[in-house]
């Protein structure tokens, strides 16, 4: 009976597959009640235009000369194949002929392929939505169409639009047959998006020991309409609100609650467009450690752990803080068990917490080790430097084939590849995309790969600006991945030899006869290619002359040229981020009937400077550090020329060319800035400086040249002096400067404090963008008698700052100066527009 009824099914389902696509014209009776045993004499395939037909007889499993039953289970899953293809909109099983004999059968296999889509199409959104999603449908013109095809993108659409915040977007799929096409048709997705839809409220019940505001500030992606969050975003995305819930419960357990729990959460409309979230949570009882005990540690002592882990019995069990403290804080705000064995080599090392006993509100936890063995590095592989040569990279690393495995290495490598400024920082930076480990536990060895991401650094300047009471034309060049051992060789000139990551700079300044100024600045960071030992060599010349206008006088010019060469040393001891730099420099002022502004009209000024530097930059980028410290503490000074001369000199009675002929003083500066990540992207930067001109002949004085004119925004302009120029928004320039009885700027001491949050909005290769504001204060003063550190001159503001590789870093601050000075009740409020890095 069981046989007789799949027969008959069997016969249903073939007569239902037999469609339009062909008919049965060979006059063949089938008695589908007695099936029959026929040798199959052939396969003729009808109707396909883009399928070839070899492959399609490969698909139904029926081989030529075989036995066929008809009808049978095995003509209809022929039939069931050729369906699953997913290729057709219509499937037919025919007999074609038979053998004279009647014994040979020949099949037609007729079927209508779905039509192919010949256009795909968006309606209802942007250019640049229309782009990614493209790229996330990935679909594909003269594919066949299939309810599978769009259903799938129509749920990916949606979810595209949900994660905007358009929860409520609707696509409808619109077919129409593409008549210059055969067989084909266009398919047009119609979104309506309607309103974007945002959390108003979020309501939290059962938070009787955590304060509210904590559980607002875990929840990073889910965030309502409250004063705190009005910068943020308060669209609702399914994915980061799970995400968000379990950040929620990891608040209560840092504050000891380890049974805390989400009892029930609902979300609801309150307007067609705002939601309101109430969470619903059982803290549970509050917990504290009791006994700690670690066991398997063999390289260090459990007092030594313990000091690493800084939790005592009676303190709250915080298991948050607990994992921090054995497997790292994202911040690196504190050392951690993992790296400290990591730093040793032990990466396979293993450490499992358990908790042991639980007795009323206390908790015992045993701390499990699996030390292992300590490993080496052994590949150290570098990929997608296509401009910077590998020995450049390379040289900067800290990971070297054959040392002991050391996490905090693998940390400073990265640092440094993100500092060097031929890479993108955030691709160098992030674990996912900056470089891969790759342990082999069976030879107890590491393979390293760093996949850096080259980025345009070379910079090129074309600005006019004012100053000196003219327009001044500024012409410049930076290559900052120059070559300087290429540029001999053959097809390196593409526009110029790169790679080595020197520093190559020109600068051309003027606005015709008035006004002139060339340097020349060239810089290798790895002298010899052997210790990390920096050479700098710069050159330059300004001639100002009396001709502007419509009045030339060439016979009335000043004069600045000079050249400097500095060495700057990696050193090792109080750590390798210290560095210690030497400058040796020479300047000479050249003035003939000059009668402006300066101590004399005609004569020469020689200054021949030794200038020693202590820097330590641990920042983790350059353009925008998130965390680490740049310190520099700087003595300059001159020959004491006045020493040599007799004891009886009448200063009082020489000229001031006679004075000044050999400038002598002793410079002293410090300079620091500290950047702390708050959250996320948000850094913190807080920034102090000093510097002190002084003397070494009280009768001689301080020296005219290199003090410091302070206030603005710190663009040099024309420097008669040599000053060194401090920006301080919210005054005019130079405004908190003093003066002599001549007009002439006399600040020898000045400082400056800042504060200022920063928070990016692009972070890319191509651009950098980040706005900040900032509270800012500093004076200056004549006389180191007269400084006092609390007496400053008080602003505060806001600003923007684009980091374009092509023209280097563009800024503008708004500032309000909140003191008087120059006689003006307060230095009110000032624009500045900052060009370059400024410290």
């Amino acid at each position: 009976m069981m046989s007789i009824r799949r027969l008959l099914l069997s016969a249903v389902l073939l007569l239902l597959m037999t469609g339009a696509v062909c008919a049965q014209s060979s006059g063949v009776d089938v008695d589908y009640r007695h099936p029959r045993d026929y040798v199959l004499g052939g396969i003729r395939i009808k109707g396909v235009k883009f399928l070839g037909e070899q492959q399609i007889i490969a698909l139904t499993g029926l081989q030529i000369g075989s036995t066929v039953r008809i009808p049978s289970d095995q003509t209809a899953s022929v039939v069931k194949k050729m369906w699953a293809q997913k290729h057709f909109s219509d499937v037919s099983l025919n007999i074609d002929s038979l053998s004279s004999s009647g014994d040979t059968v020949y099949l037609a296999l007729c079927l209508q392929e779905r039509p192919r889509v010949s256009r795909w199409n968006f309606q209802g959104i942007k250019n640049s939505e229309q782009s990614e999603l493209q790229d996330r449908l990935n679909l594909r013109r003269g594919v066949p169409l299939s309810d599978y095809v769009l259903r799938s993108s129509v749920g990916i659409i949606k979810n595209y639009f949900k994660e905007k915040g358009f929860i409520n977007a609707d696509v409808d799929v619109v077919q129409v047959r593409d008549t210059m096409v055969s067989n084909a048709v266009r398919v047009t997705f119609v979104v309506d998006r309607k309103s974007k839809v945002k959390i108003k409220t979020i309501v939290f019940e059962g938070n009787d020991h955590v304060p509210e505001g904590k559980l607002v500030g875990s929840m990073a992606k889910t965030r309502d309409m409250r004063i705190r969050n009005i910068f943020k975003t308060k669209k609702f995305n399914e994915k980061e609100y799970e995400t968000d819930k379990q950040s929620l419960i990891s608040v209560f357990n840092e504050a000891g609650f380890r049974d805390a729990r989400i009892v029930s959460d609902s979300i609801y409309y309150i307007e067609p467009d705002r939601l309101g979230i109430k969470i619903v949570i059982d803290e549970g009882k509050r917990y504290y450690f009791r006994n700690i005990t670690w066991t398997g540690n063999s390289l260090y002592t459990a007092e030594q752990l313990n000091n690493i882990l800084m939790i005592k019995k009676g303190d709250v069990y915080d298991v948050v803080n607990l994992q921090k403290r054995l497997f790292g804080d994202p911040k690196k705000e504190f050392m951690d068990v993992h790296t400290l064995y990591a730093d040793q080599g032990y990466i396979f090392f293993n450490l499992v917490p358990v908790e042991t006993n639980i007795v009323g509100d206390s908790v015992d936890v045993e701390l499990r080790i699996v030390e292992g063995k300590p490993a080496t590095f052994n590949k150290i592989i570098i990929s997608g430097n296509t401009i910077t040569n590998e020995k450049v990279v390379r040289r900067q690393l800290f990971t070297k084939p054959g040392y002991l495995y050391s996490q905090s290495m693998l940390e400073r490598s990265l640092r440094e590849i993100a500092s060097m400024g031929n890479f993108d920082p955030e691709q160098a930076l992030d674990h996912t995309r900056g470089y891969s480990v790759i342990p082999n536990q069976l030879n107890n060895t590491v393979d390293i790969t760093y996949n850096v991401a080259e980025k345009p650094n070379s910079q090129f300047e074309l600005s006019g600006g004012w100053g000196g009471y003219s327009f001044v034309g500024t012409v410049g060049v930076s290559f900052n991945n120059f070559s300087i051992g290429r540029m001999f060789k053959k097809g390196a000139w593409k526009p110029v030899p790169l790679g080595d990551a020197q520093t190559l700079s020109l600068r051309f300044q003027t606005n015709g006869t008035y006004y002139t100024a060339a340097s020349v600045n060239f810089i290798e960071p790895w002298l010899f290619g052997k210790k990390p030992t920096s050479f700098n060599l710069a050159g330059y010349y300004t001639r100002q002359t009396n001709s502007y206008y419509f009045y030339q006088n060439t016979d009335e010019y000043y004069e600045v040229y000079g050249i400097a060469a500095s060495l700057g040393s990696r050193l090792k001891w109080p750590d390798n981020y210290f560095v210690l730099y030497h400058e040796l420099s020479w300047q000479t002022y050249n003035l003939h009937n000059w009668r402006y502004n300066f101590l004399f009209d005609t004569g020469r000024s020689n200054n021949i400077s030794y200038k020693i530097t202590l820097a330590r930059n641990s920042t983790d980028q350059a353009v925008y550090p998130r965390e680490g410290s740049d310190f520099q503490l700087s003595l300059q000074l001159t020959p004491p020329y006045s020493l040599f001369r007799d004891k009886n000199t009448d200063y009082a009675s020489m000229t001031d060319q006679q004075r000044y002929r050999w400038i002598e003083y002793h410079k002293w500066t410090f300079k620091g800035a500290l950047y702390v990540r708050l959250f996320d992207d948000l850094v913190l930067m807080t920034r102090a400086q000093f510097g002190y001109l002084g003397y070494y002949n009280r009768n001689l004085g301080y020296s005219p040249f290199e003090g410091y004119q302070v206030g603005g925004d710190g663009m040099s302009g024309y420097n008669t002096y040599g000053s060194e120029i401090i920006a301080l928004r919210g005054y005019q320039n130079y405004s908190l400067t003093p003066t002599n009885e001549d007009g002439i700027y006399v600040g020898h001491v000045y400082d400056k404090f800042t504060i200022e949050l920063r928070y990016p909005v692009i972070l890319q290769p191509q651009s950098t963008i980040y706005v900040l504001a900032f509270l800012e204060g500093g004076n200056c003063w004549e006389d180191i008698r007269d400084f006092n550190p609390f007496q400053i001159k008080r602003s505060a503001g806001v600003g923007v700052r684009i980091m374009l590789p092509m023209l280097g870093l563009l800024g503008v601050d708004w500032g309000w100066g909140f003191d008087p000075v120059q006689g003006r009740e307060r230095g009110g409020s000032n624009f500045h527009f900052v060009i370059g890095q400024q410290f």
